[in-house]
């Protein structure tokens, strides 16, 4: 079987599934905060509520060689139960030339998590074989047992090629 159209597929889906949920959330009947308000803190590590029923991803923030650089986790049941380990600070691991690895307290669920993934640059994700926090720098091949949780912004991914140490933490 070529493995070239899972490839594809494992990068389009979580785009559209961005895409609607930012989508959903323009088009919400709650009024919203202008762009230079401040985000109103999380009570908890839960996703945010933009109305009953309804989940968007959740921000959080990363601290890599003292930048903080932000980033979203998905709304997945895995990110879901990797926020609520939340915050965590873990010493990193070079792995492959291409991601930091972390060793998690405890394992994570994979209900409904996709059988592997073909992660990029900036993304961070669940190795579940290892319990393994993977945050990536470079570009990596499909992994079975990875499970996508979220992405970086632009610069998280150069500051953690040369990082020995990651703080993730909710955002404000």
């Amino acid at each position: 079987m070529n493995p070239a159209p899972l490839r594809t597929l494992a990068r389009v889906v979580p785009a559209a599934v961005l895409l609607l949920a930012v989508t959903a959330a323009c088009t919400d009947d709650a009024p919203s905060s202008s762009a230079s308000e401040p985000a109103s803190p999380q009570a908890s590590s839960a996703p945010a509520t933009t109305s009953p029923g309804r989940t968007t991803a959740m921000n959080i923030r990363l601290t890599i060689n003292g930048h903080r650089i932000s980033a979203t986790l998905n709304d997945s049941p895995t990110a879901r139960d990797f926020a609520a380990q939340l915050p965590l600070t873990l010493p990193l691991r070079d792995f492959h030339q291409a991601e930091k690895i972390a060793d998690l307290p405890r394992k994570l669920s994979t209900s409904g998590a996709p059988e592997g993934a073909d992660p990029e640059v900036g993304d961070l994700a669940y190795y579940a074989p290892w319990n393994q926090l993977a945050t990536y720098y470079r570009d990596a091949p499909y992994a079975a047992g990875l499970a996508p949780l979220g992405h970086m912004a632009d610069g998280g991914a150069e500051q953690l090629a040369t990082a020995d140490e990651i703080t993730i933490e909710a955002a404000p």
